[in-house]
C-alpha cells in the first residue's frame, strides 16, 4: 500500500504526518510506503520547517533529510490513500486528479481518521457518496484551495503562528494516525 500526505508545501504538515506515520506503521509490523507532498511550488527544495523538525524530535520521532516538493499526477495515480490536510488541499487534488483523468476516489481528508472528529471515513473518498464533501468541490467562501479553506475539518496550519501551534499540529497529527493505522489494517486484511 501507498499512502500520500499532502499540505501546502510540503514543509510543516504533510512531513509531519509522513514522519508519524511510518514511525507508527512501523511499530505495528505493517509494511507501507508513505510520502509527502505539497500542493504549491513554492517550497520546493526546502527541508522540514525548523519549528517542525524540533517539535517532532521532542517527541521521539526521528527528522530525515527531505526536500519539499510539489504533487505530480504519477503521485496520485500511484496512491492507494491520499491524505488531504485540509479541505482546500482536497479539493486541489481533486482537479489534478480529474484532470489527468485519475480516480479521485483515493483522496481523504487526515481528520476523517481522527478520533476526536466527528466524521466517518467514506469508502469512496471525501467526494464520493457519503463523503463530507460531496458535491461541495467549490469553497462556499471563494478562498484559495492553496492556503485557506472554508472546511472546518482541517489540521492546523502552524506555520503562520508561534512555536504552539507546531504542537497543535503534532497532536492533531498523532490523533488522525492511529486511526488511519487502524483502517490500513483492516482494509489489508
Amino acid at each position: 500500500m501507498r499512502i500520500l500526505v499532502v499540505c501546502t508545501g510540503n514543509i510543516c504538515r504533510s512531513p509531519m504526518g509522513e514522519i508519524v506515520l511510518r514511525e507508527r506503521f512501523a511499530q505495528a509490523g505493517i509494511d507501507v510506503d508513505v510520502d509527502s507532498v505539497g500542493v504549491s511550488d513554492e517550497e520546493s527544495g526546502r527541508p522540514v520547517d525548523s519549528r517542525a523538525a524540533k517539535v517532532l524530535r521532542e517527541a521521539g520521532y526521528d527528522v530525515p533529510r527531505r526536500a519539499a516538493r510539489q504533487v505530480t499526477p504519477a503521485d496520485l495515480a500511484d496512491s492507494d490513500l491520499v491524505l488531504a490536510m485540509t479541505v482546500g488541499h482536497a479539493r486541489q487534488l481533486k482537479k489534478v486528479a480529474e484532470s489527468n483523468g485519475i480516480d479521485p476516489s483515493v483522496i481523504h481528508l487526515w481528520s476523517e481518521f481522527d478520533d476526536n472528529v466527528p466524521l466517518e471515513i467514506a469508502p469512496h473518498g471525501a467526494f464520493g457518496p457519503g463523503g463530507i464533501l460531496e458535491g461541495k468541490e467549490r469553497s462556499s467562501a471563494g478562498y484559495s484551495a492553496f492556503y485557506s479553506s472554508d472546511g472546518e475539518w482541517d489540521v492546523p496550519d502552524p506555520w503562520y503562528g508561534g512555536e504552539d501551534g507546531f504542537y497543535d499540529t503534532l497532536s492533531a497529527v498523532e490523533s488522525g494516525a492511529a486511526g488511519i493505522i487502524a483502517w490500513v489494517r483492516d482494509t489489508v486484511r
